[in-house]
């Protein structure tokens, strides 16, 4: 498991249930490396300027982390974390690496 303060990802079935039942949400599918931890920082900032969006992350290596790693949007990825917003249970963007807070901001405020 991560060790962040977000909400985590347990399983392919919790992560269907997620986007069930959550309008907008992001998930940072990674690991506690140098690229991943400022994108967890950002997001447990984030979280109470953008009620509206369930932050949650999942281990990548984690054998259900199949749903995001083999997922058609991160066919290409190269890079972790693997980060993926979802609204109405659909990709609405999908990107990889480290992500500075104000791009992170800019893609929320994109697609939600």
């Amino acid at each position: 498991m991560l060790m962040t303060n977000l909400e985590h990802v347990e399983s392919a079935a919790h992560h269907k249930e997620v986007l069930e039942n959550n309008e907008n949400v992001m998930i940072c599918c990674g690991r506690m490396g140098p690229m991943c931890i400022p994108v967890y920082i950002s997001m447990e900032e984030l979280r109470e300027e953008y009620p509206n969006v369930k932050f949650m992350d999942m281990e990548f290596d984690h054998p259900e982390a199949y749903v995001i790693r083999n997922a058609p949007e991160c066919s290409g990825f190269m890079g972790l974390p693997f980060t993926m917003y979802y609204k109405n249970g659909k990709v609405v963007k999908a990107t990889t690496s480290i992500q500075s807070k104000d791009q992170i901001v800019n893609i929320l405020n994109e697609v939600f």
